[in-house]
Formats: C-alpha cells, sequence, structure tokens
C-alpha cells in the first residue's frame, strides 16, 4: 500500500466516464493494508430519510435525502455526523476532524443534540487490498483533501466542481470540463 487515503476524498478524473463513480465525490473513511472504503457524497436519491430510519429526518443535512453510498452492501445503511468542537457521544465513532460514523440503532434526539451535520448513505464504495492505490497510479481518481462541509454539502450535484474548483492550477481548470466533451 503507497499511503493511506483516510479522511481524503476522492474525485473521478473523466477517465470515469459512467455509472455510479462517473463525476464522484468520495470520503474515504478507511485505508490500510486489507483494502479502503468510502462513501459516494454526491449522489442522493429520492428516498427521505424518514423514510428509511423514522425519526433521523429532522437532524438530515439538506436535502433530506438518502444518499447512494457505493455499490458495496445496498441493504445496509451507514449514517456520518459532523460534530464540532469537543463534542462526544457513545454513539458516535469519531473518524477524523468533526466528522463521525454514528449508530443508527441509537435514538437520534440523544446522539445528535451536539451534531451540526447528518447524513445517511445506503451502501458503499470498497476496495480490495491494493485495488485503490492501482486506480489511483492509472488515473481514475484525483486524491485531495476533504472540507469538513463536504460531507454534508447541500449542493450535491456541484460538488464534483466545487472541490476541483477550490484545488490549485492546473487541477482546478477541471473543474469546467465538459461532461462530454464532444460537445465542446
Amino acid at each position: 500500500m503507497s499511503s493511506s487515503t483516510a479522511g481524503r476524498l476522492l474525485v473521478a478524473t473523466p477517465q470515469i466516464e459512467e455509472g455510479i463513480f462517473a463525476r464522484s465525490v468520495i470520503l474515504v473513511l478507511g485505508h490500510d493494508d486489507t483494502g479502503a472504503q468510502g462513501v459516494v457524497l454526491n449522489v442522493p436519491t429520492e428516498a427521505a430519510v424518514d423514510a428509511i430510519l423514522p425519526g433521523w429526518g429532522a437532524y438530515a443535512s439538506s436535502p433530506g435525502s438518502v444518499f447512494h453510498g457505493g455499490p458495496v452492501a445496498v441493504d445496509t445503511a451507514i449514517g456520518l455526523v459532523r460534530m464540532p468542537g469537543l463534542a462526544t457521544s457513545d454513539a458516535v465513532q469519531r473518524l477524523f476532524g468533526a466528522t463521525g460514523i454514528v449508530d443508527l440503532d441509537s435514538p437520534p434526539a440523544e446522539t445528535l443534540a451536539a451534531a451540526t451535520g447528518l447524513r445517511v448513505f445506503v451502501g458503499y464504495a470498497g476496495w480490495s487490498p491494493a485495488q485503490l492505490d492501482g486506480e489511483i497510479a492509472t488515473g481514475s481518481w484525483y486524491v485531495v483533501d476533504a472540507e469538513s462541509s463536504d460531507a454534508f454539502s447541500d449542493t450535491p450535484e456541484v460538488l464534483w466542481s466545487q472541490v476541483l474548483a477550490r484545488q490549485g492550477a492546473p487541477l482546478a481548470w477541471m473543474a469546467t470540463y465538459p461532461a462530454d466533451p464532444a460537445l465542446n
């Protein structure tokens, strides 16, 4: 394994042209010698959080829908929360910075009292040992620093461009890359 990408973003390069990973932004939750896991941050579904997890919708970040976290284990849900400062909860496992994974079996009112953001994902993205390193080496992903607001963006449809635009040149230029270069 090269260096861990945990806590960073994978931004799909134009080389990924179709499927859930096209123009995706993935927050890497874990990356070690056993593989990597993350969630796609910019693919909301039509389902409201309350439809899947009654009582949790009131705490969900806008747009308030469940997000498609990736193609692995789509029958499970992962909750990410933003817990600023030193706020803690027995039901939240802090990952990095203010971001943590929340136990979705816990009572939301108690668990999320100090949270400033909640996003629920169905499924996740996963890579076997060395697979992600290989994809990065072949140019499928840009690896960039995450900001605490990325996982809770209220405009997920433009997150890909926003993340790229805040990078230095020449990577920032990719923010305006057309979805279909043939139409350019």
